[in-house]
């Protein structure tokens, strides 16, 4: 598939999830690597982020070399920490520069980090502001780790974790100093809207996560009454285009302030229903992405200031 994407062009990157990666237990089937960079690059891509524990080689050459025969790069990844407790720190730097050590070496340039209450992924206790200025000393301590190994922190709000609402955003953006991940889609679930986002701190915008979402759905997430992987699984995330996230003007925004960095497709799926055929399943979505991207966000992408 060729893509002609402007201003966009060797920006767009894949993500393992929108193939239903997940190490989260229950999410659903995890398809192979060795199926599923083929089919990155036979839609195009040639970056994706790491993916979930045991998806690709955890040591640094084998991880090139796997990506590398594919004709892949890596971008980086996500990377659960737990930095709202000072007693923690140490845990979480620990886990930090192990990360930061295989992105750097595999080539990777963007650590995006999500704030948990704890490594099983309790239910969040919000913060008041004291505990975001905690917090955002703990984020400040990975931005230094990630500095030392030429890596970008973002900061990536996210359902069930310390940074999911709006009043989660707006004390995080008032209380850290940290860059971001603007993810369309859990921004929207969390109540902000993320056009207003990309306006508002897209100074502090790092890295992007581009997904759709079913708000339907998204409302019972955050009311509770469904979990995050029970949403995923009832098709909460969508297409490009086919959910109610003005992703065209999100980027439109984006790339009127400058912004230069990767744009991630990452559109949570959860495979249930077995293994699709090859070429099917969550290929197809992706494409769907690309041709939303190609056709209806590039055209509208202002040109590069001073051309």
């Amino acid at each position: 598939m060729h893509l002609s994407l402007g201003r966009l062009d060797g920006r767009v990157a894949a993500a393992p999830i929108s193939w239903g990666v997940c190490e989260v237990p229950g999410w659903g089937a995890m398809l192979p690597a060795e199926r599923v960079l083929p089919e990155m690059r036979s839609v195009g891509l040639a970056a994706t982020e790491l993916g979930a524990p045991g998806f690709l080689p955890a040591e640094p050459a084998a991880l090139v070399e796997v990506l590398g025969r594919h004709g892949m790069r890596l971008v980086g990844g996500f990377v659960p920490l737990v930095l709202h407790d000072r007693d923690q720190w140490a845990e979480a730097l620990r886990l930090a520069e192990e990360t930061a050590v295989l992105f750097a070496e595999a080539g990777g340039t963007h650590f995006v980090t999500a704030v948990v209450q704890d490594y099983g992924w309790s239910r969040p206790t919000a913060l008041d502001a004291d505990g975001m200025k905690v917090l955002g000393e703990g984020l400040a301590l990975v931005d230094d780790l990630c500095a030392g190994h030429g890596l970008v922190q973002a900061l990536h709000p996210h359902v069930d974790t310390l940074v999911e609402t709006a009043a989660d955003v707006d004390l995080a953006l008032e209380h850290t100093d940290v860059r971001w991940c603007l993810d369309t889609g859990h921004l929207k679930i969390g109540g902000v809207d993320p056009v207003d986002f990309a306006r508002r701190a897209g100074d502090r915008v790092a890295h992007v996560h581009l997904k759709d979402v079913d708000t339907s759905v998204a409302r019972r997430v955050l009311d509770r009454e469904l979990t995050l992987v029970e949403g995923v699984q009832l098709g909460m995330f969508r297409p490009l285009g086919a959910g109610e996230v003005a992703v065209d003007e999100v980027v439109v925004a984006l790339e009127e302030r400058g912004y230069e960095g990767w744009y991630v497709l990452e559109q949570d799926c959860a495979l249930t229903q077995g293994l699709p055929a090859e070429g099917c399943g969550p290929v197809e979505d992706v494409r769907v992405c690309l041709d939303y991207l190609q056709h209806q966000v590039a055209p509208r992408v202002p040109a590069a200031p001073g051309l």
